[in-house]
């Protein structure tokens, strides 16, 4: 999917106020990719090369090391950059894969900006069709989205269909169904997924209370909710007593009572805690991020001594 070319008004991230004729930056976040860095990099230049002779396009690539245990930094600053230039950043510690994202928008030099993970899930051989609608059809912005997960557990499905309606609740522009960074899967390369169930949980209250407003929402609705039953069932006790002259049950009502209005009242509590932690971090500005190491191989300068060897062995 894409979304058409529109006129807006918004900050030019960093690096992208030169135009996008300058070329395509590619931004690639990585945590413990040691295994199939090397050959997701060989992909990726196997593109670049055939987008550099076909369009003559510049390109880079943004490796992100977003704190890795193994060795994927030093395999990063070892790759060859061939026919695009090659940015390694490697930041202090885990910060977060968003976190890791931002720093690649930050030192992205060209003039649009392409994300995809590291783990092999998004295929570089699409780059080329994402260039396509950007270049030939002027789309702005494209994206691609899961065509299905049916390979992912039910329970996963279902939780993910309810955070997209929770998320898109009452806003005018909706966030599409199943779209990801690059935004179409495929089998991963290597390795297995290191997101479990609480970092995906996690991640959802993070989207949650970062983009929308739709849990404090729910909470007014909860509590007219609860308000509503309990005047209905004061009502029917009142009636039972005058009615039919019942006997109002008391003990069991009232701890009932007590913990579902105690149950409601904590959740909501922590609803709020939420967003007062969103404002508390915004109000201390730290930063997102921590460079330990920078690095940048260009593929000009690789040009340039090629050309002087070869140079050099011809006066020979």
């Amino acid at each position: 999917m894409a979304a058409k070319s529109r006129k807006t008004v918004a900050r030019a991230a960093p690096g992208l106020s030169q135009g996008l004729s300058q070329g395509l930056s590619i931004v690639v976040p990585l945590f413990n990719e040691a295994n199939g860095l090397a050959n997701l990099h060989a992909r990726i230049v196997d593109v670049a090369g055939r987008l550099k002779a076909e369009r003559e396009l510049a390109l880079e690539v943004v490796y992100v090391d977003d704190g890795s245990r193994d060795q994927t930094s030093s395999i990063a600053n070892a790759l060859p950059q061939g026919p695009l230039d090659i940015q390694v950043v490697t930041l202090s510690r885990n910060f977060g894969k968003e976190a890791a994202l931002l720093a690649g928008l930050d030192h992205a030099r060209l003039g649009a900006v392409l994300f995809m993970d590291g783990d092999g899930q998004h295929p570089p051989s699409l780059i080329e069709t994402l260039v396509k609608r950007w270049l030939d059809d002027g789309y702005d912005v494209v994206y691609t989205a899961k065509a299905h997960r049916e390979n992912e557990p039910r329970l996963r499905r279902v939780g993910v269909h309810w955070f997209y309606a929770l998320i898109n609740w009452g806003q005018r522009q909706k966030i599409p169904e199943d779209a990801g960074d690059f935004r179409l899967l495929s089998p991963r390369a290597h390795g297995s997924t290191s997101w479990n169930v609480w970092t995906l949980i996690g991640f959802s209250i993070e989207g949650l209370t970062s983009f929308t407003v739709a849990p404090l929402r729910v909470a007014s609705l909860l509590g007219l909710l609860m308000a509503t039953s309990a005047l209905l069932f004061g009502a029917s006790m009142l009636l039972q007593t005058l009615l039919y002259g019942g006997d109002v049950p008391g003990y069991p009502s009232l701890v009932v009572g007590l913990m579902v209005l105690g149950g409601v009242q904590l959740l909501m509590i922590g609803v709020l805690g939420e967003y007062v932690g969103k404002l508390l971090s915004e109000i201390k500005a730290r930063p997102v991020y921590f460079v330990a190491e920078h690095s940048v191989k260009s593929a000009a300068e690789t040009t340039k001594e090629s050309a002087k060897s070869a140079a050099s062995r011809a006066a020979e």
